[in-house]
């Protein structure tokens, strides 16, 4: 038999246990966070009916999707979490209490072109707020205010939540005449961080014919700039002359006026009349949440108001409201920039026991007794010698080893060392259990502001 050589596909991230615990302290800061806002946990299949998926059809997502035949089925990978979520809450109408809030952290699939920060399987860590015929405005100001503590919560303090909505450059472009090309205008506009004012006034021009006075009065309106307050006023010049762009410009103050109530400083969100996220589907608020200091990592969380998505699987009117963390670029490009905290203890747990020259049976029952006081346990079962023993806690990163020999079993005690200082004491089970807990370094941010 010929062996295969062991490889991970393109696009595809395997951490290994250090990482891996990186990430997971992120999804439990996140976990806690939407659950405290009264959020409840969601999953849905990774695998759904292809024309469940693909209700909307056509553009880059029928291209990226991972389709398959199964039998008679024709089947297709999520590509995310938003159109499932619309799904299950159709599906499940008559058994959910509205509005209905729900997280979900779970794996994606995009068969784009693999490359650097960018993947084919991702996590996505999205919560969304779905109302039963109607969504007040207040949901809207809400979850931005989870974003801040989300961020918070990551040690974050740099960052700025950009806030807009769809109803106002919707309403701006009739204005211009341009209403049959909003669409294409706002996926156009929605690259202005990535290829600049000159080559959107290029696409504007060539591939949305629209004229040039026009496309200038658009990259004119987007620059509208300054406090948030300033920038408001600036909308007031428009009003009277569209009433969707009227409606829109109260929503946008409306969501500003109560993020202040929901202890969001003003330094971490801006009105931005470039935000217009490319799909279809937004139908108000906007939400793209940047790094200040690393402008080159793009949007990290991003989102918005939504009306219509549901109603390719039900004639229910469901509105909702919701955003999405692209987890895994987020962490890549994080650990890229070497932003993630080297501090946090990763170790898969708090204290190792090793059996020396005794019995497992002792030393199982001392690990046992240490896990009933809270802590994170593992047995060293191996036979090896003492150097081994401790290279392995070493490898693992622990934070304390408990020894158990022959003296410490007849005293009823177990030796306790710390692996950061190397200091060792001798003490009964209760106040090993008691000293560790004391001792445990878990606190600090995940990621850190340089």
């Amino acid at each position: 038999m010929s062996m295969i050589k062991p490889r991970t596909l393109s696009g595809f991230m395997e951490l290994l246990p250090g990482k891996q615990a990186q990430l997971e302290r992120m999804m439990e800061i996140l976990r806690k966070t939407y659950a405290s806002y009264g959020f409840a946990a969601l999953d849905t299949p990774a695998i759904e009916d292809a024309q469940i998926l693909l209700a909307k059809g056509g553009g880059d997502t029928e291209k990226q999707i991972y389709r398959f035949q199964k039998g008679d089925h024709d089947l297709a990978l999520r590509f995310d979490l938003t159109v499932p979520l619309a799904k299950y809450v159709a599906l499940h109408y008559n058994e959910l209490a509205f509005p209905f809030r729900r997280y979900q952290i779970s794996k994606v699939y995009r068969g784009e072109r693999a490359q650097r920060g960018r993947f084919r399987e991702f996590y996505q860590a999205d919560i969304d707020i779905i109302g039963d015929g109607k969504l007040d405005i207040l949901n809207e100001a809400e979850i931005p205010a989870i974003i801040y503590n989300v961020f918070r919560g990551f040690g974050l303090n740099r960052f700025q939540i950009r806030v807009n909505n769809r109803k106002i450059l919707t309403g701006f472009y009739a204005m211009q005449d341009l209403a049959e090309k909003s669409g294409d205008i706002m996926r156009t506009v929605d690259k202005l961080d990535k290829i600049g004012p000159e080559k959107v006034r290029m696409l504007l021009i060539e591939e949305c014919q629209i004229a040039e006075a026009a496309a200038d009065q658009i990259l004119k309106f987007i620059a509208i700039r300054g406090t948030n307050a300033q920038v408001l006023a600036a909308l007031e010049g428009y009003l009277g002359r569209n009433e969707l762009f009227d409606q829109g410009v109260a929503e946008l103050k409306a969501v500003c006026e109560n993020l202040g109530a929901f202890g969001v400083p003003e330094e971490n969100f801006a009105v931005d009349l470039t935000i217009a996220r490319g799909l279809d589907y937004y139908t108000g608020t906007v939400y793209e949440t940047t790094l200040l200091d690393h402008p080159e990592i793009g949007s990290v969380c991003s989102g918005g108001r939504y009306d219509n998505l549901a109603g390719y699987y039900t004639d229910k009117q469901l509105p909702g409201v919701g955003i999405s963390i692209g987890l895994t670029r987020l962490f890549y490009v994080l650990d890229e920039q070497n932003l993630l905290n080297p501090a946090l203890p990763t170790a898969p747990c708090d204290a190792l026991v090793l059996p020396m020259g005794v019995e497992a049976a002792p030393a199982a029952a001392l690990a046992q007794q240490l896990r009933s006081a809270g802590l994170r346990v593992q047995l060293y079962g191996e036979n090896k010698k003492f150097k081994q023993k401790m290279a392995y806690a070493d490898k693992l990163a622990v934070p304390f080893a408990v020894l158990l020999g022959s003296d410490e079993l007849e005293a009823g005690k177990c030796s306790v060392k710390n692996m950061a200082t190397g200091q060792q004491i001798t003490v009964t089970p209760d106040e090993a259990a008691r000293h560790i807990l004391q001792n445990l370094s878990i606190n600090g941010p995940i990621i850190l502001e340089k």
